[in-house]
């Protein structure tokens, strides 16, 4: 069934830190219901995902600590695109921050949301293939822990503690996929 998106007679901002706004949307939908939502609408041109191959079987992972969770997380690595990037520039220089490699093939695979009923945040799955020595300063606030795991084994992956962080999880499938076409 095709819906007509509501109808918005109102935004407005009502709250705002360094990286959210949060913004209260006055809607009405084609069946005449009237409702307000909320959503976290980010200021950024979105961020990327990297799935780092090291070779055709192995994928880098990074252990860094997430504030959200107040822990130590293991996933892809990840970033913020910057204004002036395209988003595979973003995707290369990300992984050379973080790992220290740069990519000399990368492929966008698509764009994940975290939570579309209240985020507008979008992130892009690139999967960066024939890696070779590169670093470059980041941000990051302390050297990041880089782990090679067989792409194959994401179901003793799925079974770890620090590996919670959806965006990784629903990439790593979606480039096991890509790769091999298989859903094991």
């Amino acid at each position: 069934m095709s819906r007509s998106k509501p109808h918005v007679h109102q935004r407005r901002t009502v709250a705002r830190s360094r990286l959210f706004e949060v913004e209260e949307m006055h809607l009405e939908f084609s069946n005449g219901v009237r409702t307000c939502y909320e959503r976290l609408v980010v200021g950024s041109r979105g961020a990327v995902v990297i799935a780092p191959m090291l070779d055709p079987e192995t994928v880098l992972l990074i252990r860094e600590y997430a504030a959200g969770t107040d822990r130590y997380e293991l996933g892809l690595p990840k970033g913020r695109i910057e204004s002036d990037e395209e988003l595979l520039a973003a995707a290369d220089r990300e992984i050379m921050e973080e790992i220290g490699y740069g990519s000399r093939r990368l492929t966008n695979l698509g764009a994940l949301s975290l939570a579309p009923g209240y985020m507008s945040h979008t992130s892009h799955l690139v999967l960066a293939e024939d890696l070779y020595p590169a670093r470059v300063p980041g941000d990051e606030p302390e050297e990041i822990e880089v782990l090679p795991w067989p792409i194959r084994d994401l179901g003793r992956l799925l079974q770890r503690e620090d590996c919670s962080e959806a965006r990784s999880i629903a990439g790593l499938f979606m480039v096991r996929e890509h790769l091999f076409g298989c859903a094991r």
